[in-house]
């Protein structure tokens, strides 16, 4: 059985750097929705001033907790690992299968 040996500061600080991960990406998955309404005609000029404030607002306490937990660069290292492990994974789905390697379709009887 493997154990895994770690104090009570190091799990937090682990398990804030990946709570504030997600949340940028969810950020930034939300920026891009809003992006796409804005560009499709789908927001009024208010409400665009008003999701732009709420952006604005939402990145600046998003900033000042990183910089309260000093997780700012492990939150960057670990976005950057994820960024190449999805660049990896879509990579591997665009190349064509290696040799050796047959697909067998199931048959229906």
């Amino acid at each position: 059985m493997t154990q895994i040996d770690i104090d009570g500061e190091s799990a937090r600080d682990g398990l804030m750097t990946l709570v504030m991960t997600v949340v940028e990406l969810l950020v930034e998955v939300m920026e891009q929705e809003a992006i796409r309404r804005m560009e499709s005609g789908d927001l009024t000029d208010e409400e665009i001033e008003r999701v732009g404030a709420q952006f604005a607002a939402l990145e600046a306490e998003i900033e000042a907790i990183k910089e309260d937990e000093q997780i700012d660069e492990p939150v960057d290292q670990l976005r950057e690992r994820l960024d190449n492990l999805v660049s990896d994974a879509v990579m591997t789905m665009d190349e064509p299968p290696q040799q050796g390697y047959s697909y067998n379709p199931i048959e229906d009887d």
